[in-house]
């Protein structure tokens, strides 16, 4: 591989790192970054200065274009929609995210109110610190504009998604108890690891059983958990993996995956659970039960 190449190649993790904060799809931002390097080989790049801002500025056109048809798509999804999951035991070097609070699900939730363009932008300067210039030039606007649309996206960030600074080993300690909850069906210990106003979200896509509203109130979210499992068939297990970046968990039915569960907490009590069962988000997960599973 020449020298030109390698460098090229070298970028790819921060593409797919931008492309899957955009369509929240870990094959759709493989694909959109697969489809910006096609566009480079295509194009006459001997005069590029940046390679990386030109693939960047590229992307995000893709990414722009992609998501409007993808977000048209969701408005007739079937309950509420949530990310695919980025499920990693030790994450993959080509796939080592900066992830904890950037791509957790609670922001992906946020991001998806946002209008293509606003999420682009905002994605753009706040996470991956491009230059109006840059932006100005992916999304064919004036830098005043994309000042505004960043600035509105930020906003609405804020306001809809407060930032608690909470450590891992806080974070793990309270989804450790909650999977241990569940595992004894304890409907006690969940409530009490539950926030008095906590959210239960599930992803079924109208392929499997979800609920098809939010579940708020950590009493019903309890009596939900449990009462879950008293009807599900075959052989039950969770375990602790890395979703997103932070502790969650996976849950196997007779050794196949079949749910991923993502928390946001403050530290001191869960906020919120985020729990994928649509199959078509999970056949791809590069997870293997372990042998006691």
């Amino acid at each position: 591989m020449s020298t030109a190449i390698a460098e090229l190649e070298d970028l790819r993790p921060r593409l797919f790192r931008l492309a899957y904060r955009m369509l929240g799809s870990r094959q759709e931002a493989e694909d959109a970054v697969q489809e910006a390097f096609l566009r480079w080989h295509r194009s006459d790049t001997a005069k590029v200065r940046s390679p990386e801002a030109w693939l960047v500025t590229a992307l995000s056109r893709i990414c722009i274009d992609r998501l409007r048809v993808l977000s048209a798509e969701r408005e007739a999804y079937i309950g509420p929609w949530l990310p695919e999951p980025l499920v990693e035991d030790a994450p993959p070097p080509d796939h080592a995210l900066d992830l904890a609070s950037d791509v957790s699900m609670a922001l992906f939730v946020v991001l998806e109110r946002l209008a293509p363009e606003e999420r682009a932008a905002f994605l753009m300067h706040d996470v991956f610190d491009c230059g109006y210039s840059e932006i100005a030039s992916a999304l064919g606007k004036s830098e005043a504009a994309c000042r505004q649309l960043v600035h509105r996206a930020r906003e609405r960030v804020r306001r809809e998604r407060p930032r608690f600074k909470v450590s891992e080993a806080s974070h793990r300690r309270l989804v450790e108890a909650y999977v241990k909850a569940i595992q004894e069906r304890d409907a006690q210990r969940i409530a009490a690891l539950l926030a008095p106003d906590a959210v239960f979200v599930s992803d079924g896509g109208g392929k499997t059983w979800a609920a098809l509203r939010p579940v708020l109130g950590r009493e019903r979210i309890a009596r939900m958990e449990v009462g879950v499992l008293r009807k599900l068939p075959g052989r039950f297990n969770i375990r602790l993996t890395s979703v997103n970046g932070r502790a969650g968990a996976v849950s196997l039915l007779d050794g196949q995956v079949f749910s991923v569960t993502s928390f946001d907490t403050d530290g001191q009590c869960i906020l919120s659970v985020m729990r994928i069962l649509n199959p078509e988000k999970l056949r791809h997960l590069p997870f293997a039960p372990s042998r006691e599973d």
